[in-house]
């Protein structure tokens, strides 16, 4: 691959959602374009009118920038509208009436079941030779032979052109189709690569016939493996969580989505798999990609924005968790914990629930946890704690140690079962951030009133 004449363009429709694999077919191509030097030609499949909604397009183009992929970069071209070049797309359907390669076709469905006898057969050429002069427009497909899509991923592709359609290229309104327009803007646009989805794979097919029949060479074409959940099914808005949005809201990391995204149905060649963008763009191959379905493993990227999150410089992380904490919370007090819950949340998000203890005058008790933590010993640990922490040295070790000399006078408990009604009685829940580390932070008189108040409430 070489220079700038590699073009590859990244052709979303708006839909109201940016969906994972619609990210990953575009890390893909912003892949190629980066490492060649090439371009990467952004354009919104806009023509379909209910959903030609500005603030979906908005949305695409804030999922692509969250992602990395926007005009700060050289290689990125657009974003173009497909619906601007509607001029273009009738001129093309006019040209191939002009040589006979397609034509007028008034037929219904009705009509095609009867003469067919059939629901399920396709078009069966009935208009060809009726020299018709309006209706729908049809592109004569060959009666004999094969088209072959010579595929980066999948190899050689051939379809039969006795299997194939005479397809549709316009409505009867005039108005051109997804095929052709999708056809005459790769051409107007240079596009030299298309890489997408297999679902596609059959319009290539019709497409491998379009680019010659409008006079232009056909592109490289790659087409991706499948996404698929846990049961192997293809990801699916109804039942899968597929939107990239709503991984950003809930607090991944760019840098961990993208990672993660990038190894659905490619790999780096190494035992390694967390790897930053500019290491793997080097080490990317269209030829590398596997054909096999991808599985989109959540606890996986859970994993991997785990592991992007610990790595984060301290002053980083406790910016980023801003946006999930309360503008009123004390910043302060939070940065004395945040080291702490760097090395415990996995999400963002998560952030809050963890420090929120801290901030609220008494702590919100999930009640699992309080009928998990608060049985047997519970009230005499508490008392006992509460006795100790009047004289205690105030670090983390000191308190420790009083726990656990509580737990001796107990009859010999160990820590983990005297650990269990204090987190909870001062954090609210059973996992947290490190219990004396928090009780430090809390501070004297703060822990002796929660613990006074949960003895309180178990007493009732």
């Amino acid at each position: 691959m070489s220079g700038v004449d590699i073009r590859v363009r990244f052709a979303p429709s708006p839909t109201g959602m940016f969906h994972v694999g619609g990210a990953r077919t575009a890390l893909f191509n912003w892949a190629l374009a980066e490492q060649s030097g090439g371009r990467f030609v952004l354009r919104i499949e806009d023509t379909d009118a209910t959903r030609n909604r500005p603030e979906w397009t908005e949305g695409i183009i804030s999922a692509l920038d969250w992602i990395g992929i926007n005009g700060t970069n050289p290689v990125f071209e657009g974003p173009y509208f497909q619906s601007a070049f509607e001029p273009q797309h009738r001129e093309a359907v006019e040209l191939l009436l002009a040589k006979g390669m397609a034509y007028y076709c008034d037929c219904t469905r009705d009509d095609l079941v009867a003469r067919t006898g059939s629901e399920h057969k396709g078009y069966d050429g009935y208009c060809r030779e009726r020299g018709l002069t309006s209706g729908a427009v049809r592109f004569r497909t060959p009666d004999e032979g094969v088209t072959v899509v010579e595929d980066v991923i999948r190899g050689r592709v051939e379809f039969p052109n006795n299997a194939q359609e005479d397809f549709v290229v316009a409505r009867t309104d005039g108005s051109p189709l997804y095929v052709v327009a999708n056809a005459v803007d790769d051409i107007t646009q240079n596009i030299t690569h298309v890489v997408r989805g297999e679902e596609h794979l059959g319009n290539a097919a019709k497409q491998m016939l379009l680019w010659p029949a409008l006079g232009a060479q056909p592109p490289v074409w790659a087409h991706l493996p499948v996404i698929v959940n846990e049961q192997r099914k293809k990801l699916s808005k109804r039942r899968d969580k597929v939107a990239l949005e709503s991984y950003r809201d809930e607090g991944y990391l760019a840098e961990a989505m993208v990672n993660y995204l990038m190894l659905l149905g490619w790999g780096t060649g190494e035992d390694r798999e967390i790897m930053p963008w500019l290491e793997m763009v080097p080490r990317f191959r269209l030829e590398d990609v596997n054909s096999a379905s991808a599985f989109f493993d959540e606890k996986k990227l859970r994993a991997f924005n785990g592991e992007y999150i610990r790595a984060l410089p301290l002053g980083t992380f406790e910016e980023r968790c801003l946006p999930y904490l309360d503008p009123s919370w004390d910043a302060e007090l939070f940065s004395k914990v945040a080291s702490l819950a760097q090395t415990r949340v996995a999400v963002l998000s998560e952030i809050r629930q963890n420090v929120d203890f801290l901030f609220l005058e008494q702590p919100v008790f999930d009640q699992a946890s309080w009928d998990k933590a608060m049985k047997a010993n519970a009230p005499e640990v508490i008392e006992g704690y509460l006795a100790r922490l009047e004289t205690v040295n105030w670090d983390p070790e000191s308190l420790k140690q009083a726990l656990e000399e509580v737990g001796a006078a107990l009859g010999g408990l160990k820590l983990s079962k005297t650990q269990a009604p204090i987190r909870v009685a001062v954090t609210g829940r059973t996992v947290g951030l490190p219990l004396f580390e928090s009780i430090e932070v809390l501070g004297r008189e703060r822990a002796q009133e929660r613990l006074r108040a949960a003895l309180e409430r178990l007493r009732g």
